[in-house]
């Protein structure tokens, strides 16, 4: 019987071929073989419907495998309001499927990591992001949305992994405190509605190195330096106590904080092999999804977990002995170069965040081995856009052309090792009048014509390395 990482591998070489034969079919764009650069990109797509106990993988196989004709017959529909409800729905899905698609085709970085690209629960089903491949960024979008406008190219993406998640899988424990249920998100090993919600996805153009990839989904929280087991400590009557529990008590039992993880969704380092005139150049993506550090109710929970899942890349890079992988590898980051890629749900300037006891994105990022010029407000290419400049300041964030979330935050990230030579960075994120607009805001699509509705509330983010 094969394990999991075999079968991985095993799909992830089936893909490769499946799409290899459309770069043929399509006459797509040639890799180069040894490439001046190559651009990192993170993207949050926001393929994961909030707040919906129905939601199921199912429902995205069957988004991402629908053909143009049955696209194109939805959105005919859609635009002479012929649909019945639930069709019309569907066709909006669609609309955001082709949008998020037209972005990347913009942008057309090399190695791509999707946030909230949801799948089984084990990475083993590639039939969504095979369709998403097939049926979306191998054909051509257009630059402006449901009206056409500017005729895209097709992109394609020969190497892809699909990764394990905790979010959705039972804890088999009452980590709410409510009584536990299997089908209770907040009783899962991370937030999901099924095993699989919330996922992430790497495509690349070049090789994923599969065999050398290490995954963290197992490790435990307990075994970061600095973890809290949070306090009840919000004790002004204005949040109800779970019964039987008091202010000052840890929301964790003994046992509960012995068995929970550390990631909410999976902590992976993923080698890119990137063909040189000198051999291969590997760099490392490094790839995750903390909790948002909000929602919290009586304790600190989501603040300290979020700081914690971030501080676990400083650990790695740092060498930490007692760091884990689920192949039971003790060690840390033994590569040369990397780029912390993912929503990481986190502001280095604003929020929550910036408390010192939740700051953990500002212990991992202000290391000497971090690019500073990345990071810094007054840095040369620290990712900004016009989208963000634009975009009223409603929560008073210090530099708004750094935010990448229509939340107010900078949320998203893609930064690399001190030892890159950067060449541009950049958000994705075009202001009022300029084009590829109609990708971000369409008052013709849902309620609010912005955000999940029309593409994501999070925006593409990518930094260029030179060779």
């Amino acid at each position: 019987m094969f394990n999991s990482a075999v079968k991985v591998a095993v799909v992830s070489v089936l893909s490769s071929i499946l799409f290899a034969c459309s770069v043929a079919k399509h006459e797509q764009e040639v890799v180069e073989t040894t490439p001046e650069s190559v651009t990192f990109a993170q993207f949050n797509v926001s393929f994961a419907h909030d707040g919906d106990p129905t939601e199921n993988f199912a429902q995205w196989i069957e988004f991402m495998n629908m053909s143009v004709a049955q696209q194109d017959a939805l959105i005919d529909g859609w635009r002479t309001k012929s649909l019945n409800e639930a069709d019309h729905r569907l066709a909006e899905r669609i609309i955001q499927i082709r949008n998020v698609a037209a972005i990347i085709q913009i942008v057309r970085p090399d190695v791509l990591l999707l946030n909230e690209f949801n799948n089984d629960g084990y990475g083993e089903n590639y039939q969504a992001l095979q369709g998403f491949q097939a049926n979306y960024l191998s054909i051509s979008q257009n630059l402006d949305s449901v009206d056409g406008g500017k005729s895209l190219a097709p992109i394609t993406y020969p190497f892809v992994a699909n990764y394990a998640t905790n979010t959705g899988l039972p804890s088999g424990m009452d980590l709410a405190n409510n009584g536990y249920s299997p089908t209770n998100p907040n009783d899962a090993y991370g937030f999901g509605f099924y095993h699989g919600h919330y996922a992430f996805a790497l495509m690349s153009k070049y090789e994923i190195d599969t065999a050398n990839t290490r995954t963290f989904q197992t490790f435990k929280r307990k075994d970061l330096p600095q973890a809290v087991n949070p306090t009840i400590n919000v004790c002004d009557g204005s949040r109800q106590i779970p019964d039987g529990m008091q202010c000052g008590d840890n929301w964790f039992s003994d046992d509960e904080w012995q068995a929970i993880r550390l990631s909410s969704k999976n902590h992976v380092d993923a080698p890119i092999r990137i063909p040189t005139a000198n051999g291969d150049k590997v760099i490392h993506a490094l790839l995750a999804h903390p909790t948002p550090p909000g929602f919290d109710t009586v304790t600190d929970n989501n603040k300290y977990r979020n700081s914690a899942e971030n501080q676990f890349w400083r650990y790695y890079i740092d060498g930490f002995a007692g760091i884990y992988d689920d192949k039971g590898q003790f060690g840390g980051f033994s590569g040369d170069s990397f780029v912390i890629m993912g929503d990481l749900n986190a502001d280095t300037v604003w929020g929550r965040t910036t408390d010192s006891r939740f700051n953990g994105i500002q212990q991992l990022l202000n290391q000497p081995y971090i690019h500073p010029e990345v990071i810094r407000i007054d840095g040369k290419f620290l990712p900004t856009s016009s989208g963000a400049t634009e975009e009223p300041n409603r929560r008073d964030h210090p530099f708004p052309p750094m935010r990448t979330a229509t939340f107010g935050s900078k949320a998203d990230y893609a930064v690399p090792s001190a030892d890159l030579t950067v060449v541009e960075t950049g958000v994705y994120w075009p202001a009022e009048g300029e084009p590829g607009r109609l990708l971000m805001n369409d008052a013709r699509i849902g309620k609010r014509g912005t955000d999940k509705e029309v593409s994501s509330d999070h925006r593409l983010v990518w930094v260029t390395i030179a060779l």
